[in-house]
């Protein structure tokens, strides 16, 4: 009998979003890389493979400002599983010259995937074969609630060259019924492309999912808070935002100054009109999780704080300065969610619960409570009994043992960093913290608090963060590729409160190593978070 991973048992992980895998054309992809890193994981012994968020990317490339909550990013296809299905030739296969090898050149990946998904499209309407039309259809009707008007945006944004919707001619931008009519006529061809290429990264992730489970792996997904102002959801769902009467947000998220910012982050999405959503039973988050679920074993829950409080930002502020709390509704948000699912943890607990209880079945949840965390948001985690998140990095500001990896609870998930992170090895060696609110004097005593408590040189101070990790009580522990491989600060994923030149590190082609692979494996079995192999 084997069992499937669980956030409640001890295990191990590494994060890596797919667009940092190798491979030859300009980006990740969901082809034979992602395969060989899914067995390198299970060689290694590790129960989890944890990604950014999967959508259709937006403004600077981030995942965490996409056009669709629902959809999936048509870059992850790979070109070669389409090869093998004869929607493409060898010939089309070849790379560009020049393509960078250690990180992703974005334009020149979409213009070289994009001329190719357009001749996979041709190929596949040209084909007489009854059963993969059908296929199709059966897929675009099963889908329809959120893929009609995902693709009826995408098509329209293209015809007027894509400018957001808000800037659209008016009887679309206000989805005038006419309208909307007249362009699902004018371009069904385009809208029939969009739905296609949803098609196929459903059917490419279904079999990438369904391999990871034949070899004991499960996969952690990632579902942000807000969504962009320029998406799908909030040209479909306006009355579920905080909009004015031009669709234009008149409040916008954000965090105020922390530890990654002097002026907070501005991240610019439209609030949620949380009266709106509870009146309907939040069914639109209800379907968010029901499709992230089923892609994903597992998610971490993105700014977990924002569900009991978040900071509300006056739209055309030039920072997160002038922002205010606002209460979110927490507690019956996430009973709703819950019982939409069945699990026992929506119901109100009996006298006598022991609340440190781990054994509670149901969706699998990681709060990512970073940030401002009052009493009120442990509360609204430990009532729903959400594993929390521990990043390593911050473990060494001062002399905590409740900070500090041996002081962790069982029922959280430890990273050695996170995607908005500077590398374990980059976070060592750059004593400087232009970006963040600390001193020069604070960097260099939390560095020397960290070679205190680890033991360590700093030699190879990557291992020595990662085996803290792994020896932690945490249930859960998650290790950054870049990490594994002790990269720098070159390797970083995400510079907080930046836009430019983010999100395009890639690993190099045999940069996971026998040796690497072997360590792990060995770490992992000595810390008792070995994977109980599963099938599904």
């Amino acid at each position: 009998m084997t069992d499937k991973p669980t956030l409640n048992r001890r295990s191990s992980g590494v994060l890596l979003h797919p667009t940092s895998l190798p491979g030859p054309h300009g980006i990740g992809d969901l082809g034979h890389e992602a395969y060989e890193f899914a067995d390198f994981l299970a060689a290694c012994g590790q129960t989890w493979w944890q990604m950014l968020p999967i959508g259709p990317t937006g403004h600077g490339h981030s995942p965490y400002f996409s056009s669709s909550a629902f959809a999936g990013n048509p870059l992850l296809l790979s070109l070669d599983k389409l090869c093998q299905e004869g929607l493409l030739e060898p010939a089309d296969l070849k790379p560009v010259r020049g393509q960078p090898k250690d990180h992703v050149h974005f334009g020149s990946a979409e213009r070289f995937k994009e001329s190719r998904f357009a001749k996979a499209f041709a190929a596949f309407e040209g084909r007489t074969d009854p059963a993969a039309q059908a296929a199709f259809s059966d897929f675009c009707a099963e889908q329809k609630a959120w893929l009609d008007d995902y693709a009826l945006f995408c098509a329209a944004k293209e015809t007027h060259q894509g400018l957001p919707w808000v800037e659209w001619a008016p009887g679309l931008r206000g989805r005038h019924p006419a309208a909307l009519e007249r362009a699902r006529q004018d371009l069904g061809a385009r809208i029939r492309y969009h739905q296609f290429l949803q098609y196929l990264f459903h059917r490419q992730w279904t079999e990438l999912k369904g391999y990871c489970a034949k070899i004991g792996l499960g996969l952690i997904g990632d579902i942000p808070i807000f969504v962009a102002s320029d998406s799908a959801d909030v040209w479909a769902h306006p009355e579920l935002f905080c909009l004015g009467p031009d669709g234009r947000p008149t409040v916008v998220a954000g965090v105020p100054p922390d530890y990654f910012s002097q002026k907070g982050q501005l991240w610019g999405n439209p609030i949620y009109r949380w009266d709106a959503m509870k009146a309907d039973g939040y069914s639109w988050w209800i379907s968010r999780f029901r499709m992230t679920l089923a892609r994903f074993d597992a998610v971490r829950l993105d700014h977990f704080i924002g569900f009991h409080n978040y900071w509300e930002i006056p739209a055309g502020d030039k920072d997160a300065v002038r922002g205010r709390w606002v209460l979110a509704p927490g507690e019956d948000f996430f009973r709703t969610v819950l019982r939409a699912f069945g699990d026992p943890r929506a119901e109100p607990p009996s006298s006598g619960d022991d609340d440190d209880a781990c054994d509670e079945e149901g969706i699998e949840i990681i709060a990512e409570d970073l940030g401002t965390l009052t009493k009120e948001v442990e509360a609204l985690r430990d009532r729903f009994q959400f594993p929390g998140m521990r990043v390593l990095q911050f473990s060494f500001w001062e002399w905590n043992e409740k900070q500090q990896p041996h002081g962790f609870p069982r029922r959280c998930a430890v990273y050695t960093g996170t995607h908005d992170n500077d590398t374990v090895v980059g976070w060592f060696r750059n004593l400087s913290d232009k970006s963040g609110t600390r001193t020069a004097e604070q960097v260099r005593i939390e560095r020397e608090n960290a070679l205190r408590y680890l033991e360590s040189s700093g030699v190879e101070i990557h291992w020595d963060m990662i085996r803290a990790a792994l020896k932690s009580p945490a249930d859960t522990a998650i290790l950054l590729a870049q990490d594994l491989l002790g990269l720098g600060s070159e390797a970083r994923m995400n510079l907080p409160g930046t836009m430019e030149n983010n999100w395009q590190w890639r690993l190099t082609p045999g940069a996971l190593t026998a040796e690497v692979a072997g360590r792990l494996a060995l770490m992992t079995g000595a810390y008792g978070r070995g994977p109980r192999r599963w099938t599904k």
